[in-house]
């Protein structure tokens, strides 16, 4: 049976407005036991037209049923508008990571209260933290000489002295080390040493896969490389890294070293950089991993399944994959013979 050219290129055009439809229902699906999936919610370039961009970063991570908001941008109402145009209801959200106390990281916070007050959220532990903090009231020297109303408490001060936080109800849970807080889930402490930012703690994100772990970096202000050493000690095999690489300003010869160092020391095996990486960064990771560099643009949702990352950007490719929808394509442009012959050969 033959077939017009014009049948044809309907067929293709129906197959993309089909998948492309398919693929906008899919994406609201949960990901499946041994997936692990992340949705960009926040940065300052991308090409979803449906986002707001702006200097910050936040990220959803699905994995094994698990909501994980990892940080929430730098303006509230943009982190919002950008929460919204995915679909994502906050109240659903399992725990948040607050990676650090920078602004661009925190600001939607107040949005992920209002939908989820009692929320945990996770964030460094710091002497007198943002997110709230304790310390034992030995941390300062004592004079018993001085007369009781010139003593802090009267000399008589608590054990422990809780310090309050920025939302003062909320249901923060300090991190002060490397510690796991699920199965599979691992929060990276580190402190930064770099000038500018010397003594600002920084959690990461690492999620152990049998595929490897997929690490989510905020800032990486204490260095990318140290950040990815420590997740090396869960798994060796690092399959992703998606977040900032806090390389904005970096010199070309300090990009190609950090670049060669996650490609060959370490085997990285793909990368999504964004946020503070910084636009040479982009340039020089790109060319160092080549396929193996995902765009992470703010909208992007990544998907680790079976060892393979896989980039589900907007359209009919998050189903069926680019090259095939060149057959598709291709095959619209051939004769009816030509076409008829191709099937037959197929089938």
């Amino acid at each position: 049976m033959k077939f017009t050219k014009t049948f044809w290129r309907w067929i293709a055009l129906m197959l993309a407005l089909g998948l492309s439809a398919c693929a906008v229902k899919t994406s609201l699906a949960p990901p499946q036991p041994g997936q692990v999936r992340v949705t960009v919610l926040y940065d300052a370039f991308g090409k979803d037209p449906a986002m707001a961009k702006d200097w910050g970063y936040a990220a959803l991570v699905e994995v094994n049923g698990k909501k994980i908001l990892f940080d929430t941008g730098n303006d509230d109402a943009l982190f919002a508008k950008n929460v919204k145009a995915k679909g994502i209801d906050l109240s659903t959200i399992d725990f948040v990571v607050m990676s650090h106390r920078h602004g661009d990281h925190m600001a939607g916070l107040n949005q992920v209260l209002a939908a989820n007050p009692k929320v945990k959220i996770y964030g460094p532990q710091e002497g007198f933290g943002i997110y709230g903090a304790s310390l034992p009231s030995s941390f300062y020297r004592k004079n018993d000489q001085l007369p009781p109303e010139m003593r802090y408490y009267d000399g008589k001060p608590p054990a422990t002295m809780v310090f309050g936080a920025a939302w003062p109800h909320a249901n923060f849970v300090p991190i002060d080390k490397t510690t796991q807080i699920a199965p599979g889930i691992t929060l990276i402490a580190l402190v930064s040493d770099v000038p500018g930012t010397r003594e600002l703690k920084e959690l990461s994100l690492a999620i152990d896969t049998p595929d490897g772990v997929v690490l989510l970096v905020g800032c990486s202000h204490p260095g990318i490389e140290n950040i990815v050493q420590e997740a090396s000690k869960i798994n060796p095999n690092i399959q992703l890294i998606a977040g900032g690489f806090h390389m904005v300003n970096a010199t070309d010869a300090v990009i190609a070293k950090v670049a060669t160092s996650l490609r060959d020391t370490w085997k990285v095996q793909n990368i999504a950089p964004g946020h503070c990486t910084g636009e040479p960064t982009f340039a020089g990771l790109q060319a160092s991993f080549g396929q193996r560099y995902l765009y992470a643009g703010v909208g992007v949702v990544l998907q680790l399944e079976k060892g393979r990352v896989m980039g589900a950007a907007q359209g009919p490719a998050a189903l069926m994959g680019e090259s095939e929808m060149a057959v598709y394509a291709a095959m619209a442009q051939l004769s009816p013979d030509a076409r008829d012959t191709h099937l037959a050969h197929k089938h």
